[in-house]
Parts: structure tokens; sequence; C-alpha cells
């Protein structure tokens, strides 16, 4: 069953954060305390709700304990960011993430809870997004609209099988361009280089082709 996700904070980041998700086929509700930005998000996530997020009454009536991740994206006040977080941890949420300002409130955040916090003038939305839905995702770079660089870490699918059993590139129409295998890196890998478990991959191909390798991964 595919995860389901709940964004609170609707700026620039939190709207970035659902638009990708709903994007990428996921079931995402919305959620702003502003109905105009609310009434903008209605055609582009699943469910738009206005609602102020540091009333406890109001997210339980959303049902808001029912989704798998919640990310928390309050603009200015991080009095609310806080005291959102504070009640999304008391209700049980699997999964809270939780945009912060600075250092310190992230400290707080993870203080109180938060089971990731993310800095935006650091992490881009989108690459956030990747991290969600896809824990073997280590890390991503946008390279354009299409095309990006993951890096993926080796599970079962894997292991012990050299790329030209693997045919990542027939099979996915992706490039593996490196492996790191502990400290060490193995730049442009030859056909017959074995992957072991817990290897690094970093592939580069079209955004739909990394989507059906991390599926594998």
């Amino acid at each position: 069953m595919n995860k389901q996700f709940a964004v609170i904070g609707l700026g620039r980041f939190g709207g970035s954060v659902a638009k990708t998700l709903h994007d990428m086929g996921y079931e995402v509700m919305a959620i702003d305390n502003d109905p105009q930005r609310v009434q903008d998000f209605a055609q582009i996530v699943t469910h738009a709700v206005e609602a102020d997020s540091t009333d406890e009454n109001a997210l339980k009536a959303l049902g808001i304990r029912n989704f798998d991740v919640v990310v928390v994206s309050i603009g200015e006040d991080i009095q609310s960011s806080i005291m959102t977080t504070l009640i999304l941890q008391e209700l049980g949420v699997k999964k809270v993430v939780v945009k912060a300002r600075n250092d310190l409130h992230g400290k707080v955040l993870y203080k109180i809870g938060a089971h990731k916090v993310v800095y935006p003038e650091r992490d881009m939305g989108v690459r956030v997004v990747h991290n969600l839905i896809s824990p073997n995702i280590l890390d991503y770079i946008e390279l354009a609209d299409d095309y990006s660089i993951i890096e993926i870490s080796a599970g079962e699918f894997f292991a012990e099988k050299t790329l030209e059993k693997l045919d990542i590139r027939a099979q996915f129409g992706c490039n593996v361009m490196a492996i790191k295998s502990g400290r060490r890196i193995n730049i442009a890998p030859l056909a017959d280089d074995v992957i072991h478990k817990g290897d690094i991959l970093v592939v580069i191909g079209h955004n739909n082709d990394l989507k059906k390798l991390e599926e594998k991964a």
C-alpha cells in the first residue's frame, strides 16, 4: 500500500514537498491556516484543508495519526512549529519531519520528539521527498527537469552480483557512475565488478527510470 503523507504549512518549501509527493503518485493532505493557500492547492493535492495545526482537536478530527509521514513546514512562526510538533508526537504520528529555521530550532524539535529535522536552506524540497519515500536513497541531485543523480544503498536485489549480470542500463535505462564500499570509491566501475550488500551506488538517469530502480532497491 502506498504511503500517505500530510504536509502542514504550504509556503515555498511545504508547497514544493506536497506537489512533488502528489506528482509521484502519493496521497497527500495539505493543511494550512490561510484559506487562499488552501484554495491554491485544492487542485494540486489529494485533499487541501484549512486548519490551525496548534489545535489538537482540529488535527484529531483530520485523522492525522493515520498518516505514515507528517511534514511540518510552518514558515516564520517557530512557536507554532514547536507546538504542532509536540501535538503530533503526543498523538502518536509514526514519522514527524519538521522544517527548522536554524540549528537551535532544530535542536528543540529533536528534543520534543521530531523524527527528522530538515533545513530548506540546505535541502531542496524535492531532495527531501526522495529521502522520505525511499529510505535506501541517501542523496539526490536534480540535474535537469527530467534527469537526476541518486546515491542508493545496495539491498538484496544487487547483492553479490556483477554489473554485467544486473545489466542496469538495459533493465532500467540508468548508468552506475561509481560504487562506494566503505571508504573505497570505485569511479567508472567495470562490468565484472561485484556489488556487495550495503555498498553505495551512484546512479544517473531519467527520473522515471530511477524510480523503477528505487522500487527494486
